[in-house]
């Protein structure tokens, strides 16, 4: 199956059940597929914190969990499975290649290198912050390469670093939103983790400039979308909000319990605000703003005084705290459980996303392959796109 074939029909499916991926149950207290599927339901709702974070963690189980109940959505398994990549066996390298970098971190990078394949061509590395991949690809490839990243301080640290391994490494300093002169002809174009517009920019402008090779690793596609999403590869019929872009990224499996456990008080508070808000004033649900961590870190009570200053509510006293932080708790326990139907199409959303830079590519004359480079467990975003001119 070719990859515009793939899209195609990814396309309508993700648009035939979008009804179950699109409500969002932190907003919506019963989605409308609640009353039409009530036995799934009720089946979710009932999940142990056990099975939630086993269900959490793995989306292939989710899937599976849905299609007992909508058979259908077996459909998306072979639409949004990609294989793993061959892997390049990578040169020993001295442990002074890795200076500061963090173990999970350097994992996913020299993933990345083993994966991706030299061009023979000089490399840039698009949004490479200190450079760490682009200097294990100048000491593996034997290959100058160029770091472009927006932070001077970062590009300083990075060139000392290069320096004490006398690589052919070298960095500018630039906005990769704006830059004219680079990506170049020829190039070899790598990026781990450019975050959305970031690696949009790369593949748009360096198939215009000429660019010999990509190894793109997208990243936080919602990132640079304003009201919805803009396929580059031409008109689909799904029709992506920003939000619906973030749920292809939400996944935690790299999160620590302590994360883990202030994000559930997160939600936790805001949803037992939400459910005072509409208990005394009536209003509907309205989008969160950006909430200051400090304020989770005092009391409930204390919490609701700042958000109800903000919204600028009226000042009577609050009262019967406990009672809403007790409903925020009770929301948050059913949201996570409802929110395992979103969680199921996470992964087919993401491809849906990939396939759209992978054809975008194809239609400016590259081959493309399209795969994972690393098992979900060292990063969720582990898509690897690959492309190149004869």
């Amino acid at each position: 199956m070719s990859w515009r074939e793939r899209q195609r029909q990814l396309d309508a499916l993700l648009l035939n059940f979008y009804e179950l991926w699109h409500p969002q149950p932190f907003r919506e207290s019963r989605p409308a597929w609640c009353e039409r599927w009530p036995a799934l339901a009720a089946e979710l709702l009932a999940l142990s914190e056990a099975e939630l974070q086993h269900l959490g963690d793995d989306d292939a189980a989710a899937v599976a969990l849905l299609a007992r109940h909508i058979p259908e959505v077996a459909e998306l398994v072979p639409l949004a499975g990609l294989p793993q990549r061959p892997l390049a066996v990578l040169a020993e390298q001295q442990s002074r290649w890795a200076w500061e970098i963090p173990g999970r971190k350097r994992q996913q990078i020299e993933a990345f290198a083993a994966a991706a394949r030299s061009a023979d061509r000089p490399v840039i590395d698009w949004c490479g912050g200190k450079g760490h991949l682009g200097r294990l690809l100048a000491a593996q490839w034997q290959t100058p390469v160029h770091t472009l990243e927006l932070d001077s301080v970062l590009c300083a640290e990075g060139e000392a670093l290069a320096r004490r391994q006398a690589l052919d490494h070298r960095f500018v300093v630039a906005d990769a939103l704006t830059v004219t002169d680079w990506p170049q002809a020829g190039q070899h174009a790598v990026a781990l983790h450019a975050c959305g517009e970031l690696h949009r920019r790369l593949l748009e402008h360096g198939a215009a400039a000429g660019v010999s090779r990509f190894d793109v690793a997208p990243c936080c596609y919602h990132r640079g979308v304003a009201a919805h999403y803009q396929p580059l590869s031409g008109r689909l019929g799904l029709q992506l909000t920003r939000d619906d872009t973030r749920l292809a990224v939400t996944e935690t499996v790299t999160a620590s319990p302590r994360l883990a456990l202030q994000r559930d008080k997160e939600m936790a508070w805001k949803l037992g605000f939400d459910a005072w808000r509409r208990a005394t004033s009536s209003v509907a649900y309205q989008n969160f703003k950006s909430v200051p961590a400090a304020w989770f870190r005092g009391s409930f009570a204390e919490f609701l005084g700042l958000m109800r200053g903000r919204e600028g509510m009226a000042s009577e006293a609050i009262g019967a705290a406990e009672a809403f932080e007790a409903q925020g708790w009770q929301r948050q326990r059913e949201v996570m459980r409802l929110s395992v139907m979103r969680h199921a199409f996470r992964r087919a959303l993401e491809v849906w996303l990939a396939l759209d830079l992978a054809v975008y590519l194809e239609g400016r004359g590259y081959a493309v392959v399209l795969g994972s480079f690393c098992e979900r467990r060292l990063t969720p975003r582990n898509l690897l796109i690959s492309a190149w001119r004869s």
